[in-house]
């Protein structure tokens, strides 16, 4: 059998395997331990150990369960809720208001926890019946839930980027700094939507009513402190470790100490805070860790084959595609994957084959690795199967129907089209800021 069709045979085997329901991890770790036995004998197997071993000596990996710890301190211990009333005095007085403080605070609890996820919940049980009391249109206020949740995994510190970078071999520094200017783009233009949508159309965000706009100066300045503190904790991690003064993992433990504090201070820190916050960080570390030592060995036993040039060659002398077409087709095929697979999924899944390819065309790897996390987003909320818009019903009141959620998030896929094609005709959009400090 040749390559390209043992390449073959493997994502097969692999795609059915996950069909059946089997765990994302034991699907492709167990294709990858039989490809390399079945290939090469009972010596195959050094090759998924010989990952593992990659794994277990990989220093920034200490990073994931520190950041993953802090954004659970920071949202059990209800932080995001003062930050949630921050933006309700604030922006009250203006039309779409509530929305675009909704933006601002998954701007916020990005930076504070990096899944998308965790910004979903929030906004779901914070935000949402807020706005709809306020008479906000529901179909509105879903799609801004939706669409802001998709910063999670883009704003630092995104632990969907430490996934990539263990699996991509690249600095998960550059990474979060390619990350910055992006999310902070996408949430520019969500922002800008919602207030041009609403001027137009003010029933759909309607103002605050006179009585709830009147509120001290000296309370809007103390609810201020509250969105001050996620800045405060932020800055407290990046700036030493921008400055080189610490390393990656010596910032995440003092962004984690820092959190704890936080709460502390506040009075929030009590035993089922704590108790939640570590046995939900031990949890998700222990997904991400199986979920990257399976994609190690897969892509390990795949690079053996060398089916990579293979495919390069498919596409590149037989059928005559220049880069930029495998770049887009590559782009379509998150899209589709991401109507029945979350993004770690598609990441491990596509990995092996996709990183080096691009490496091979003369992307910054970098850059592509800034496109996978906004393609999968806009996956995560494309009709009819995307993953945000399962979840959002599962959270979102009875009165708030699936074609309702379907109808809300077509505006914002739009803008986050326009979001990535900038990006991509742009790259300096993404990798000015990580190239400006590295080489200063």
């Amino acid at each position: 059998m040749s390559q390209e069709m043992i390449a073959v045979f493997m994502f097969s085997t692999m795609m059915l395997m996950l069909m059946t329901g089997q765990r994302v991890f034991a699907a492709i770790g167990a294709v990858a331990a039989v490809s390399a036995i079945t290939m090469w004998g009972i010596g195959g197997s050094d090759i998924p150990f010989s990952a593992a071993m990659k794994l277990m000596n990989w220093y920034p990996l200490l990073t994931l369960p520190m950041f993953i710890f802090m954004g659970y301190v920071l949202s059990e211990s209800k932080i995001a809720d003062d930050l949630y009333r921050m933006f309700h005095v604030w922006m009250g007085p203006v039309h779409g208001g509530l929305a675009i403080g909704t933006i601002g605070l998954m701007v916020l609890v990005s930076a504070m926890n990096g899944l998308s996820v965790a910004g979903m919940a929030i906004g779901a049980t914070i935000a949402l019946p807020e706005l709809l009391r306020r008479g906000y249109d529901k179909r509105m206020v879903t799609g801004v839930i939706q669409a802001g949740s998709s910063l999670g995994i883009l704003v630092p510190p995104s632990v969907v980027l430490v996934l990539y970078a263990m699996i991509a071999r690249q600095p998960v520094g550059q990474l979060w700094l390619a990350g910055v200017f992006p999310g902070l783009l996408m949430a520019g233009m969500f922002i800008l939507y919602i207030a041009v949508r609403c001027r137009i159309q003010p029933h759909l965000g309607p103002v605050l009513p006179p009585e709830e706009r009147q509120v001290s100066m000296a309370e809007k300045l103390r609810l201020l402190r509250a969105g001050v503190l996620p800045v405060v904790i932020f800055a407290t991690m990046m700036v030493p470790f921008i400055n080189g003064w610490t390393s990656l993992v010596e910032s995440s433990a003092i962004g984690a100490m820092a959190a704890f504090v936080a709460a502390i201070l506040k009075g929030r820190m009590n035993r089922q805070v704590f108790e939640v916050s570590v046995r939900q960080t031990l949890a998700i570390s222990c997904m991400f860790m199986w979920i990257i030592l399976a994609a190690l060995g897969f892509g390990a036993v795949f690079d053996g084959l060398g089916a990579v040039d293979a495919i390069d060659n498919l596409f590149t002398e037989q059928l005559g595609l220049n880069p930029w077409m495998i770049l887009i087709l590559m782009q379509l095929s998150f899209l589709l994957m991401g109507t029945f697979l979350d993004d770690t999924a598609m990441l491990v899944i596509v990995a092996p084959l996709y990183v080096p390819l691009v490496a091979v065309l003369g992307f910054d790897l970098v850059w592509y690795g800034i496109l996978y996390t906004i393609t999968t987003q806009i996956a995560y909320m494309t009709p009819p199967f995307g993953y945000n818009l399962f979840l959002m019903r599962a959270m979102a009141p009875p009165e708030i129907t699936l074609r309702d959620i379907y109808s809300s998030i077509l505006p914002f896929v739009g803008v986050m089209l326009l979001a990535l094609t900038l990006i991509m005709v742009f790259p300096q959009i993404a990798l000015w800021l990580p190239e400006h400090i590295y080489n200063k």
